[in-house]
């Protein structure tokens, strides 16, 4: 069987890989998924094959790896930056990933260190915790948080000690928030590895944090990596959401924040390279 316009002729179409269809070749180049692949016979090459397990035990690492609290605390004082560890509800990864509710809630220990904390009336705290991703946050997190904190800063708010929460699920914003009297909470945490991105993350960040707020209450920007959402790029509109947030007194389905799109060439993520929208984990 032959396709294409061969105007009464024998000559075939331009040859391209079996079962990829025209045009599809070169999306290549403007996204990591796969699409376009080369056949061999029935089957996908054997790079293709060997790229795709690749992708996929590092997406499998990235859920499993270990958060490094330690060094991320050195690098954090070494920017001079004070951090306070704390707890969740999860007694490890297995319980993490197997019961999320562990990963929304504060231990009792850490509700009454944090206590502490609300003395010097912040607007907001930053966390930092593995999420799905440690990998994510190993890579990316400190780099991020310092860059979203300088801004906050620039904008005279004051910001918490960076509360540093492994085995943490977004809905934690209500316990850290609540134990602060903050304006604003704010969560970094690795999402959801994907066979293209190991390593994305996210921000989620609520008004007024409180028991009870839910998804509907919280907006997110995603995919913040180096091919997808640049991390400078995310730390300004970051900043501004918070800004937002702040000055109209809402957040989740209630606001909506709209931006320049100084896009990366290639890779753009979700919707115009990275959103706003409600949503958790």
């Amino acid at each position: 069987m032959t396709t294409g316009d061969l105007s009464g002729t024998d000559a075939a179409p331009a040859r391209r890989p079996a079962g990829t269809a025209p045009g599809l070749a070169s999306l290549g180049a403007v996204t990591s998924a796969r699409v376009g692949l080369a056949r061999t016979g029935t089957a996908m090459t054997t790079a293709d094959l060997l790229a795709f397990q690749s992708d996929h035990a590092q997406a499998r690492e990235a859920v499993h790896a270990a958060f490094e609290v330690d060094r991320l605390m050195a690098e954090f004082d070494a920017a001079g930056v004070r951090t306070v560890p704390v707890a969740t509800r999860s007694g490890g990864r297995g319980q993490y990933l197997r019961h999320p509710e562990a990963g929304r809630r504060l231990s009792g220990s850490a509700r009454e260190l944090l206590s502490a904390e609300a003395v010097d009336s912040p607007d907001v705290v930053l966390i930092l915790s593995d999420g799905l991703s440690a990998t994510a946050a190993n890579r990316h997190g400190v780099g991020f948080v310092l860059d979203l904190r300088r801004r906050l800063l620039a904008e005279s708010l004051n910001v918490a000690p960076v509360v540093i929460a492994p085995f943490a699920r977004v809905g934690l914003l209500n316990d850290v928030g609540a134990a602060l009297g903050v304006a604003v909470a704010v969560i970094v945490l690795g999402e959801r590895p994907g066979l293209s991105a190991p390593d994305g993350l996210s921000v989620y960040a609520e008004y007024a944090p409180r028991s009870g707020l839910t998804d509907a209450d919280r907006n997110c920007i995603s995919n913040i990596r180096p091919g997808g959402l640049p991390p400078a790029i995310a730390a300004d509109r970051a900043a501004e959401l918070i800004r937002t947030m702040i000055d109209r007194r809402t957040s989740g389905v209630g606001l909506t924040v709209e931006y320049d799109d100084p896009s990366p060439p290639v890779d753009r993520g979700y919707g115009r390279n990275g959103w706003i929208a409600s949503g958790g984990m």
